[in-house]
């Protein structure tokens, strides 16, 4: 299937409710380094394109991202900011 084709199908299919096709077009969407792409898969409700996001801005050391991200409901984005910062915190305070 043309790679096109295959997105319109993956995006007809999430349209439907299929997460699984979400999911797939989160993947091709990192594939591409599309994070414009990955964010509105997050905002559609695609916690995997939340992982995938999260992944990157925990590997560029980007807080605010991370703050981004948890504002609009990525739990492991505010999981992965809450370890870092509590890693700073403790780090400075000797603990």
């Amino acid at each position: 299937m043309h790679p096109t084709a295959d997105r319109d199908a993956l995006r007809a299919l999430a349209g439907e409710g299929n997460e699984r096709a979400l999911d797939r077009l989160a993947d091709l969407a990192d594939d591409r380094d599309d994070v414009d792409e990955l964010r509105e898969l997050l905002d559609e409700g695609s916690e995997h394109a939340g992982r995938l996001l999260t992944r990157r801005a925990v590997a560029a050391g980007d807080l605010l991202e991370l703050q981004r991200l948890s504002d609009a409901g990525s739990d492991d984005a505010g999981d992965e900011l809450d370890r870092l910062l509590g890693g700073s915190a403790h780090g400075r305070s000797g603990k």
